[in-house]
């Protein structure tokens, strides 16, 4: 989070980020949130600004913490949403011509990417997990909770789990498929071998 940071000293260290971490997405997704102090005040948020009593260090960590769990939503929502999209055009491939293609390894690759991005969804947001220091204060509390209904991470949160699971769900119905058609196929190759056998032997014994 970059507090009150101009937009230069911002870039220059993402770069520096980036560089530390090669291994790091070129996505980015910035997310801006105001917050306003007004000493006597109750925390509310309007206008897409939260205001609040007076902003400490460990406030300023759970608001932190909120604007990044939904950054790190919309970062996660593209790539399932594509994931989705790249679903539905096999499924729809499915539907039309009912088959599939008959090499299996690239839904194996697709398949193990979405459980990992469902892994990484679980054990990166924490969405259900109300940080330690809004136990402690409850005008934190309120923030946290301000923030999470702003954002609207919980039903975000869902609905992302749940297009995860659905994409996992449509491509190991899809391998199925695939799997059966290669079955098939070899059932067919074998029945061939044993009537081909029949028939040099038929034409041995003539």
């Amino acid at each position: 989070m970059f507090r009150d940071a101009a937009v230069a000293e911002r870039d220059a260290e993402l770069v520096r980020l980036a560089r530390a971490r090669p291994g790091l997405t070129s996505a980015t997704v910035i997310e801006d949130f105001t917050v306003r102090e007004d000493p006597g005040s109750r925390a509310t948020v309007s206008a897409g600004a939260l205001t609040i009593d007076k902003l400490t260090a460990d406030r300023a960590t759970v608001i932190a913490l909120t604007v990044a769990q939904s950054a790190a939503m919309e970062y996660y929502e593209r790539i399932v949403e594509e994931m989705f999209t790249r679903t539905g055009r096999i499924v729809d491939r499915l539907e039309a011509k009912g088959s599939v293609p008959f090499r299996t390894r690239q839904l194996h690759r697709f398949i193990g990417a979405a459980v990992s991005t469902r892994n990484e969804v679980l054990s990166i947001l924490h969405l259900l997990d109300k940080p330690d220091e809004a136990w402690d204060d409850p005008g934190m509390d309120r923030i946290y909770d301000e923030l999470r209904a702003e954002f609207d991470l919980v039903d975000r949160y869902q609905a992302l789990e749940l297009k995860l699971r659905s994409v996992q769900e449509a491509l190991e119905l899809v391998l199925d498929v695939a799997r059966d058609r290669r079955l098939v196929l070899l059932e067919a190759a074998i029945v061939l071998l044993i009537v081909l056998e029949i028939v040099l032997s038929l034409t041995r014994l003539h």
